[in-house]
């Protein structure tokens, strides 16, 4: 893509990345026409749908007499059936790799691995638990919501980008089969990231940004130096990194 896309070119890929990124029941589409390279823009959009379903989730639980740490971690548990815990995958396969393996070939061997090591399983615990931890220290509805539209739509921000910037570390796989991000989707869906951390109010979202480029400069790094580029499960990482560094954000200025 070397522009942006048209009306219908934007609710096909809007329909692909729900698709692609949630287990949402969705009708039949047909996407030959569109890549995830050429849609990645719209994940944080995808990020916006899965932050809504967490907050409903939430606004029943309280509605019904739940206290706020069991509300949240139906909260969390519901974005986490949405996803299929996609995220989390990539998450808990990079912690493995990376902690490890000794040599490239041998971290993206275990990467690819589908059983989960000590590595993946304490990235993983620590994931679920900061999030929930966050979350259940809202004290309205109201602000879990705009932590969540700003934690998932901001972080899933950083993907095009990442895509763009990393070239694939394998020859197959997820990543290196969506495409060639170009610099435009990569901005585009940066940008939709960006106006989501807005959500947490202008000073918060100053940080958020702040915050996030140092992760993203620093994450990259890391990918390069470890596996030479990027692969589905490094960009499910940054996702989950991104998401916990913005409700650690929001944790103070909604607060």
């Amino acid at each position: 893509m070397t522009a942006v896309p048209s009306p219908r070119q934007a609710l096909e890929d809007i329909a692909l990345c729900l698709v692609f990124f949630t287990r949402l029941p969705l009708p039949v589409f047909d996407f030959r026409d569109r890549s995830l390279a050429s849609a990645i823009w719209a994940a944080p959009i995808t990020g916006l749908a899965v932050a809504l379903i967490g907050a409903v989730i939430y606004a029943v639980g309280t509605k019904l007499g739940l206290a706020g740490g069991p509300a949240a971690a139906l909260a969390l548990a519901s974005t986490l059936l949405a996803t299929g815990c996609l995220h989390e995958d990539g998450l808990s396969d990079v912690a493995d790799g990376f902690g490890g393996g000794r040599t490239r070939e041998k971290k993206l061997e275990i990467m690819r691995d589908s059983r989960i090591g000590a590595y993946g399983a304490c990235a993983l615990g620590l994931s679920l638990l900061i999030r929930w931890s966050v979350l259940s220290e809202f004290a309205t509805s109201a602000q879990l919501l705009f932590a969540l539209v700003a934690a998932h739509a901001g972080s899933r921000g950083l993907l095009g980008a990442f895509m763009h910037l990393l070239p694939p570390a394998r020859d197959d796989g997820l990543s290196a089969g969506a495409g060639a991000v170009s610099a435009e989707t990569a901005v585009l869906g940066g940008a939709l990231g960006a106006l989501a951390l807005l959500a947490l109010g202008l000073g918060g979202a100053v940080v958020a940004l702040i915050l996030l480029g140092l992760l993203f400069a620093a994450f990259r790094a890391l990918c390069l130096n470890q596996i030479g580029g990027q692969t589905g499960d490094t960009v499910g990482a940054l996702q989950q990194l991104g998401e916990i560094t913005i409700l650690l954000v929001a944790s103070v200025s909604l607060s």
